[in-house]
C-alpha cells in the first residue's frame, strides 16, 4: 500500500527514486517541511516541530482524512529523531507479527538503536491486540506512531490513548492541494493540460485527499490532448470520485449532527446541503428521515404542530415512490423544518416529567378522578365529586388533578412563538381560572 507520496510503507525515508516511478513516488517529501497541508503540527510551533527540535519522540497517534500524509509524516519523524522505521499495517497483521517485531525491537535497543513502530489503520486492532503494545510502549521498546482516520476516542483502548498524543492532521484545503499540482508539473517539466477552470475542478474533486489528486495527475499527464481540457471534458475524461462516507463511523455522525444543528439553527440552505451529502454518499433515506421526524417533535414541537404532519406524510410518500423521486417529500420535510417556528417546551417538558415520575414513584392520584366501576369502589369514594368539566362554565371546572401527597408541578412552559404563543395564554387564562375556584 503506497502513502500520500506513494512507495511501499516499509521503505528507507531516504532511498533513491527511479525516474520511471509513479508521480507519488516521485514526489514524496524527504523533510518534514516539504509535508503540505499540517503546518500547525510539522511548523516550528507544531507539536511534532518541537518534538524533533527536542530530538526527543513520544509515542503519538495521527488521526486525519485519507491522503492527508500520515505515513509519510511517520517516516520523517524516525529519520529526523534517528529511529529504525518499522511500519506494519493493522489490516494484514496478527499477534505473531506483533511479537517478532518487538522482539527484534528488543534485539536492536541493546546495540543502542530504539524503534518507531508505525502502525497504519491501528483501529482495526481489537481491545486485546491493542492492549499488547502497553508493556513495550512503557518500558520504551518502541515508540508507538499509529495512524487512523476513524475517531481514537470511540476506536481505542483508553490506556493506550493515555500512553500517546494524540495528533490531528487536517484534510488537505483548496491551497495545499494546488502546491502538491505545482510539484507535479514541476517533476514533469510541463503543466497539467487542463484550463485554470479545470485545474480548479480537479483539486475540488479530490476532497482534501492528495493521494488521490496525484493518481489522476498522473493519468492526465499519461494522455496526449490537442487542447487543454475545461471543466466538462474533465469531468468526461476522469471518474468521478465518491464522496467519503462510512455508514457506521464519524463521518456518518458528523453529517446527521451538522444537519439537525443546521434545521435547529433554522438555516434552510445549509441543512439541505447536508441532506445532499448524506443521500449523494448514500445515506439510506428513511434513516435521515427518521431524524428529521425526530426533530420535528424535539425541536418544533406545538410550535408548528404541522412539523410532525409533514414529517410523516414525507415518509408515507417515500414508502410509495421510493427513491430518486421519493427523495423530494424528505427535501420537502427538511425545508419545511428549518423554516419552522422552533420551540423545545414538548422535550423539556417530557425530561421533567419523566424524572418526576421516577422520583414520586407510585402516588395514588385523587379519588375524585378515579372511575368507581364496581359499587365497594363507590362506597369508598372513588369518582365522588368527580367535576365535568364539560358542563362547567367555559369548558374548564378548574379541579385538582395531582395525587394528595404532590403539589401541582409545572413540566411544559410554552414559549412565545409559533402556534406555541396562543398556548401559553390559553393555559395563563387557565391558571387564572384555576386560581379563582380555590
Amino acid at each position: 500500500m503506497a502513502d500520500l507520496f506513494g512507495g511501499p510503507e516499509s521503505a528507507a525515508p531516504t532511498h533513491e527514486v527511479h525516474a520511471s516511478a509513479p508521480l507519488a513516488d516521485r514526489l514524496r517529501p524527504t523533510r518534514l517541511d516539504e509535508v503540505v497541508g499540517q503546518d500547525h503540527l510539522t511548523g516550528p510551533d507544531g507539536a511534532i516541530g518541537r518534538m524533533v527540535a527536542a530530538g526527543k519522540l513520544s509515542s503519538i497517534i495521527l488521526w486525519g482524512p485519507p491522503g492527508t500524509g500520515k505515513t509519510t509524516t511517520a517516516r520523517l519523524l524516525a529519520d529526523a529523531v534517528g529511529l529504525r522505521f518499522v511500519a506494519i499495517s493493522a489490516v494484514f497483521s496478527g499477534v505473531a507479527d506483533l511479537k517478532k517485531l518487538f522482539a527484534e525491537a528488543k534485539d536492536h535497543a541493546r546495540a543502542g538503536r530504539r524503534t518507531l513502530l508505525f502502525v497504519d489503520e491501528i483501529h482495526r486492532f481489537n481491545r486485546a491486540q491493542q492492549d499488547g503494545f502497553l508493556p513495550f510502549v512503557e518500558d520504551g521498546t518502541v515508540t508507538l506512531v499509529g495512524a487512523t482516520t476513524e475517531n481514537p476516542s470511540f476506536e481505542l483502548n483508553a490506556a493506550l490513548l493515555s500512553r500517546a498524543q494524540v495528533l490531528i492532521l487536517r484534510r488537505l484545503d483548496h491551497r495545499a492541494l494546488s502546491q502538491l499540482l505545482d510539484r507535479a508539473e514541476a517533476v514533469e517539466e510541463r503543466p497539467l493540460p487542463l484550463t485554470p477552470e479545470a485545474r480548479d475542478a480537479l483539486v475540488a474533486s479530490a476532497d482534501g485527499d492528495g493521494r488521490f489528486l496525484l493518481n489522476q495527475a498522473e493519468t492526465l499527464f499519461s494522455v496526449s490532448f490537442d487542447t487543454p481540457l475545461d471543466p466538462a471534458g474533465l469531468s468526461a475524461f476522469l471518474q468521478r470520485r465518491v464522496a467519503v462516507y462510512d455508514k457506521d463511523r464519524e463521518g456518518h455522525y458528523n453529517l446527521i449532527s451538522a444537519l439537525h444543528k443546521s434545521l435547529r439553527g433554522s438555516d434552510p440552505q445549509a441543512a439541505l446541503y447536508y441532506l445532499a451529502r448524506m443521500l449523494v454518499a448514500g445515506e439510506e433515506p428513511l434513516y435521515v428521515l427518521r431524524r428529521i421526524v425526530r426533530f420535528a417533535s424535539e425541536d418544533i414541537g406545538l410550535a408548528d404542530p404541522q412539523a410532525l404532519v409533514q414529517c410523516l406524510a414525507a415518509k408515507d410518500a417515500y414508502d410509495f415512490l421510493g427513491s430518486p423521486e421519493g427523495e423530494l417529500a424528505i427535501v420537502q420535510a427538511c425545508l419545511y423544518c428549518a423554516t419552522a417556528p422552533k420551540s423545545n417546551a414538548a422535550y423539556m417538558a417530557m425530561k421533567s416529567a419523566w424524572r418526576s415520575a421516577k422520583e414520586t414513584g407510585s402516588l395514588m392520584p385523587p379519588q375524585n378522578i378515579l372511575n368507581a366501576p364496581t359499587k365497594l369502589m363507590k362506597e369508598i369514594g372513588y369518582g365522588k365529586g368527580y367535576a365535568y368539566d364539560h358542563d362547567a362554565e367555559g369548558g374548564f371546572s378548574g379541579a385538582n388533578y395531582w395525587p394528595e401527597e404532590m403539589s401541582p408541578q409545572t413540566f411544559y412552559t410554552p414559549t412565545d412563538r409559533g402556534m406555541e404563543k396562543r398556548i401559553a395564554e390559553r393555559l395563563a387564562w387557565w391558571d387564572e381560572r384555576r386560581g379563582q375556584a380555590k
